[in-house]
């Protein structure tokens, strides 16, 4: 398939740039609201918050590369929300990368 290894090299760069920063995102909150005082405004860091809307502007991109993906290696529309989900839930996006690479590997799609 024509552009499959560029699209799934797209793909697997954004689920983990995407996962390592909604890991970290993650364990700042659990630790910010847990130990801080992250419920006052102003005791958050002005990083805190730019890391959020940079997830979500990064989000928007493993969007984009998700549904080439899924639309070049045509995968249906469960299988592809379930991929774009994963980008959402901490640590997610490592796990649906992994699949996506067995799947494809195991489909003769990509070199062994």
């Amino acid at each position: 398939m024509k552009g499959l290894k560029g699209a799934f090299l797209r793909y697997r760069i954004m689920a983990w740039v995407t996962g390592v920063v909604l890991a970290a995102l993650t364990v700042w909150l659990i630790v910010g609201y847990g130990f801080l005082d992250y419920a006052n405004v102003e005791s958050k860091p002005g990083l805190y918050s730019l890391l959020w809307m940079l997830h979500g502007w990064l989000y928007v991109v493993y969007l984009i590369v998700g549904v080439d993906l899924a639309f070049r290696v045509k995968y249906s529309v469960l299988r592809t929300i379930a991929i774009l989900i994963a980008g959402t839930i901490p640590f997610a996006s490592f796990f649906s990368e992994a699949l996506v690479h067995k799947d494809l590997k195991a489909r003769g799609l990509l070199p062994s």
